[in-house]
């Protein structure tokens, strides 16, 4: 018989391959204020420290009972600690759960009681958290508290687990379909879901990544995203944790971001449309280029066409915006440079088009279906659409996630078997034209439907944040009866053109039915209401919560 070699899939087997490869190239920087001068300090890790920094975790959390498969809850910041410890984690052969503290009280107790942790490493916070929601912590059997000597009861100081020795924890070894991590989807339309990824995934989307943008080693990239910080040490990338909140992304202050790009040399960026809105304004009023960046990632909502238009002057010839389309589930999907995102728009520049997210991705397939809020069981060749088709846009691949914990009615309406292959139904509606490429309507769950048919947020939105007036828009649906919904556009005004006076409100209301006079998808509505600042997603600050404008319009 003969042997055959077992390939750890492992995704921490990266970083002491890039220690070993690139022991001296910065792995981690980030800010750790100014000093009194005022001038920025900045905390570093090489590759090899960040290896010895994870080794030492990983032997002291292995030491404390930290078991393979053991669940582990991380309510840890973005940062040097965060990416130390997942990467400990990840050696052990532990599943991090990655949640956001910031989701909302109900949001973080329910999500945390459905991924039962066994384990839980987090900042004083977090572990205030433990003591307010009793119930949701119940499975937690150990306590792990980072950033601070005052230790709670029962918890031990992830400082006393670092044990100082310098031999390498050796990388559990875990099969591709092995559980690796569960990560949080941004719950814009409802609750977040927990998102089983195992390890196959994970090595699947730096793959993809990296040959999808063409990113080498050695470059450093800022990731407003902390998820991406990850991708970057298997990626042999410097990673630059910007000063950015992350539950504030479009609070930054983009003086700030601009001087951290400049004085890290950042060549590659992720992050929201909202934090490039700051940023791109900022540098087109200083007249500032940025001749180091090479590629600007905007993802996490639809991507307006001025940005890549700003950029334009902002990068360098050979540098591009991106715009990858995907979600927690399945990333990425598909992607387009600003370049060929500005060409469709010249050749559809009506806004009843929707928005071009690219061309799938290799090792992607991207199929539409007709739309329907029911559970499909089996793929059938059959339910692909035609190009020129609106439906709800599916997609199989190797970076496509299988189930979401404890949500059997999520997972039975998100995902379609295929044999050993799983299809997720992205919740998205769009479609495919000729040339293969995806134009995006808006989500399923946002469609309104009326009594003259049925009308999709993203072009009507397009349509009215035509007007110079308006920040943006959303269309909303408030019950008419029978089973159908009366349309109402809510705008967000930009700050210095909110309405004063009833009259001046009513103004804004004649331009927009105007408006919406020039397309017949638009010319039935009637409704409009002003709202001062949309709610939006914590992860992005671009997602918005339209069930909750909904609500608000149907008080109106």
């Amino acid at each position: 018989m003969i042997a055959t070699e077992v390939i750890n899939a492992n995704i921490a087997r990266h970083l002491p391959l890039m220690a070993a490869q690139h022991p001296d190239q910065i792995a981690v920087v980030a800010g750790a204020g100014r000093d009194r001068a005022g001038k920025p300090i900045y905390q570093r890790l090489t590759f090899a420290e960040l290896e010895k920094v994870s080794n030492r975790y990983a032997w002291g959390l292995s030491g404390a009972g930290f078991r393979p498969g053991t669940r582990v809850l991380l309510l840890v910041p973005a940062g040097l600690p965060l990416i130390s410890l997942t990467f400990a984690l990840f050696k052990i052969g532990c599943v991090p759960i990655m949640i956001d503290p910031a989701m909302g009280r109900r949001n973080l107790a329910q999500c945390i009681d459905e991924c039962a942790p066994d384990m839980m490493i987090g900042v004083p916070r977090g572990h205030l958290a433990q003591l307010i929601f009793r119930k949701a912590f119940r499975t937690v059997r150990r306590s792990v508290l980072v950033g601070s000597k005052f230790l709670p009861f029962g918890a031990v100081n992830l400082a006393d687990l670092s044990v100082p020795i310098n031999t390498p924890y050796p990388v559990e070894p875990v099969a591709a379909g092995e559980t690796a991590a569960i990560l949080f989807t941004t719950g814009s339309t409802g609750v977040p879901k927990g998102v089983i990824y195992e390890h196959g995934m994970f090595n699947a989307q730096v793959r993809l990544l990296r040959d999808l943008f063409k990113i080498a080693e050695g470059e450093v990239e800022m990731p407003a995203f902390p998820l991406f910080a990850l991708f970057n040490v298997a990626l042999g990338v410097t990673s630059a944790i910007p000063p950015i909140d992350p539950t504030r992304p479009a609070s930054c202050d983009p003086a700030e971001v601009v001087e951290f790009m400049r004085a890290q040399g950042v060549t590659s960026t992720f992050g929201s449309p909202a934090i490039w809105e700051r940023v791109s304004r900022y540098c087109i009023d200083q007249n500032i280029r940025l001749p180091k960046l090479r590629r600007v990632l905007m993802a996490g909502a639809p991507v307006p066409a001025h940005l890549h238009e700003r950029f334009r002057h902002i990068l360098s010839d050979d540098a591009d915006t991106h715009t990858p389309y995907g979600a927690t589930e399945a990333l990425p999907v598909a992607s387009f440079s600003g370049r060929e995102v500005l060409h469709a728009r010249a050749e559809h520049p009506e806004p009843t088009a929707g928005t071009c997210v690219g061309r799938p991705v290799p090792e992607m397939t991207l199929r539409i279906i007709a739309i329907s809020d029911e559970p499909i069981a089996d793929w059938d060749a059959g339910l692909g659409l035609p190009p020129g088709q609106i439906g709800e846009i599916c997609v199989r691949g190797p970076s496509v996630t299988k189930a979401y914990v404890a949500r059997a009615r999520a997972t039975q309406l998100a995902k379609i078997r295929d044999g050993d292959a799983i299809w997720h139904r992205m919740g998205d509606l769009g479609m495919l034209d000729t040339q293969g490429r995806v134009w995006f309507f808006g989500r399923k769950s946002h469609r309104v439907i009326t009594a003259n048919g049925t009308l999709f947020t993203e072009p009507i939105e397009l349509i009215f944040n035509r007007h110079p007036h308006v920040f943006r828009s959303a269309l909303v649906g408030v019950p008419a009866g029978d089973g159908f919904q009366h349309p109402v556009l809510i705008v967000e005004p930009r700050p210095e053109h909110i309405p004063r006076s009833k009259a001046a409100a009513q103004q804004l209301f004649n331009e927009l039915r105007a408006l919406g006079q020039e397309f017949s998808m638009s010319a039935g509505i009637r409704r409009f209401l002003i709202h001062p600042a949309f709610p939006v997603d914590i992860r992005h600050n671009a997602k918005i919560f339209r069930e909750q404008l909904a609500v608000w319009a149907a008080k109106h």
